[in-house]
């Protein structure tokens, strides 16, 4: 075997978001020796990309709020099959972790006196969003940095983890390449930490950026871990459409949340339409008490436009299949429309969404405080992931934790807007203090040079195919695969459909071919990439087959109805010792009494 260079950490934390960064800093504060490893530069995190704002009940706004009504919301928002653990840990623990980023130095938008400022989201009952403008991701990737570089953090910028390595059950470390100069690493560590987001990129129109090819679960999966709730995909209503180059760019839930609508072509609100038995009593049914609620009157009801991702989503693909759509195969979402209520709305825009404003403008030559968007809802979020202790964030593989969009359990069959940047500091703080623990207690373990020889062996292989398949067109297939037959609609008979080409896409992967050499080659990282969407698109499949009813994100026009056999499990994937996917229906965990009682109480 080559002389590969190695490293060596207590905490080896693969992925630098805000989960990552958070579960570092921790890990170093309890004295072990940390390594992040990021697979792009730092700083450069799909965290910056939620925009919004982060969960927390501090009742700055409004103060019947409370973590019992943030649980019961994230509860009613996961229709149940959430982790109920998981949930009730990260409604009590998100307003220390928000208060903690303002003590780190992170600037949000403040109340009259003073008090963090807290803005309404879908599915949210009161204000609970602690915003920076709609740059709220980015501003907690620069606290966490700002903070967190001067804690002895060794970071490895760059890099992609190909394998986790493991000593009988247990994990022990990592290999991987630098993306630059194609050098392969070897990093020892006592505990990991998979912090590594999402999955997006397995589907042609989506809000991620390249990163988020769900490099995390498949580590996970392929080292024995379990993946829960794979069939449950958000997409985000509200992406740009147009023009062609930008499309699927996210366009924040704070525009709604400011006071913006959707309409048709015909300029009719169709969200009024079509609202739920459960949300009705707390939903605005006319547009003057739906403004009255985005300005902050505690005893208006919410318009239904911040009704919960999966039900807006469905209802705009309703109006585009039903021929009520844009000019170009979207919906209309319009906050210009404010001028009739506020006579210094541009500005008021402006402020409250600068980014949003730029982005239109620049993207595509569109003024936000003049004209409506295009926009059609976009692949954003993966509820599933892996399956983790809710209190210590360790996967059912001893020493390996998992943080984040990566893991799962929180959101259930849907996750809440803002929810994400609470799980992500409630439960990177926890993962890393856990991980740290772990490293404490065991030691270095013992690499296997032939499996490392194996994964070298393998991730070469598409430079002897030379002239093969091209890594490009393969991936473009099974992305546009995934959104055509296991979507935002899905059906029996497409999904099967799916499964067979699935097989076709991997024996094409492996006689992917790529010219030129190991340095600064991203036909290479492609061809590497495959490997892991092809696993969590088979994942997303597999489960979503499994489940025969509509729950949250996942709706099937085969089974649009909620099955009562399926409200009190989850799907549960691993890998079978003949190399297959397994997946099987576990039940969920009983909910202790009193939490029983907080959800009737909310009700």
């Amino acid at each position: 075997m080559p002389d590969y260079q190695t490293f060596q950490h207590d905490v080896l934390v693969i992925g630098a978001g805000g989960a990552g960064l958070r579960a570092a800093i921790e890990a170093s504060a309890a004295g072990v020796s940390v390594g992040l490893v990021c697979k792009s530069l730092l700083g450069k995190a799909h965290t910056v990309m939620a925009e919004g704002g982060i969960a927390a009940a501090l009742g700055n706004v409004d103060d019947r709020d409370n973590w019992k009504v943030h649980f019961a919301d994230t509860m009613r928002g996961g229709q149940y099959v959430n982790q109920w653990r998981m949930a009730e840990l990260h409604a009590k623990e998100a307003p220390d972790r928000v208060r903690e980023l303002e003590a780190w130095g992170a600037v949000f938008d403040r109340t009259k006196d003073g008090r963090i400022l807290q803005r309404n989201f879908g599915g949210h009952r009161y204000p609970r969003l602690a915003h920076v403008g709609d740059r709220t991701g980015l501003e907690m990737i620069r606290t966490l940095q700002d903070h967190g570089i001067h804690q002895g953090i060794e970071v490895y910028m760059e890099h992609t983890v190909l394998a986790l390595l493991k000593e009988g059950e247990r994990v022990i470390g990592a290999f991987g390449y630098e993306r630059e100069r194609g050098r392969f690493k070897i990093f020892r560590a006592k505990a990991i930490v998979l912090a590594t987001g999402g999955l997006g990129r397995a589907y042609k129109i989506t809000s991620n950026s390249w990163e988020s090819t769900g490099d995390g679960l498949s580590l996970a999966y392929e080292a024995g871990a379990e993946l829960i709730d794979m069939e449950f995909v958000q997409f985000h209503p509200t992406g740009m459409i147009w023009p062609p180059s930008v499309m699927g760019i996210l366009v924040t839930e704070g525009v709604r949340g400011e006071g913006g609508i959707l309409t048709n072509k015909d300029g009719r609100r169709f969200m009024f339409e079509q609202i739920p038995e459960n949300y009705r009593t707390q939903t605005a049914d006319n547009p003057e008490e739906g403004w009255r609620y985005c300005q902050g009157d505690k005893d208006a009801r919410r318009p239904p436009e911040l009704l919960t991702r999966d039900h807006v989503a469905r209802c705009i693909v309703r109006e585009i299949k039903e021929g009520r759509g844009s000019p170009h195969g979207g919906v209309y979402l319009d906050i210009a429309w404010i001028k009739e209520k506020m006579p210094n709305a541009a500005e008021h825009i402006k402020r409250k969404l600068p980014s949003m404003y730029h982005q239109f403008k620049q993207l595509a030559d569109i003024d936000i405080t003049e004209q409506p968007m295009e926009v059609g809802p976009t692949t954003h979020y993966a509820m599933g992931g892996i399956h983790v202790d809710a209190d210590t964030q360790m996967s059912r593989i001893p020493g390996l934790f998992a943080a984040g969009e990566c893991a799962a359990g929180i959101n259930g069959a849907n996750r809440l807007g803002g929810n994400s940047l609470s799980d992500i500091v409630v439960f990177g703080k926890r993962a890393g203090e856990f991980a740290a623990k772990f490293a404490k207690e065991n030691s270095l373990g013992q690499i296997d040079n032939g499996k490392i020889d194996l994964v070298a062996r393998e991730a070469v292989a598409p430079f002897e195919n030379g002239a093969g398949e091209n890594p490009y067109s393969i991936q473009r297939d099974l992305q546009e695969t995934m959104q055509d037959l296991v979507g935002i609609v899905r059906n029996e008979s497409e999904m099967r459909t799916a499964l067979e080409k699935l097989k076709i896409f991997s024996e094409r992967a492996n006689r992917a071919g790529v010219v030129g050499h190991r340095e600064f080659n991203p036909g290479w990282h492609t061809a590497l990439d495959l490997k892991t969407l092809l696993t969590v698109s088979e994942a997303i499949t597999r489960a979503a087959l499994e489940r025969k009813e509509s729950r949250g994100a996942q709706f099937r026009e085969d089974c649009p109805e909620k099955d009562d056999r399926f409200a009190k499990v989850n799907t549960m994937i691993s890998k079978a010792a003949d190399g297959s996917m397994q997946v099987r229906l576990d039940p969920l965990p009983e909910m202790p009494d009193d939490l029983k009682q907080v959800i009737e109480e909310m009700k």
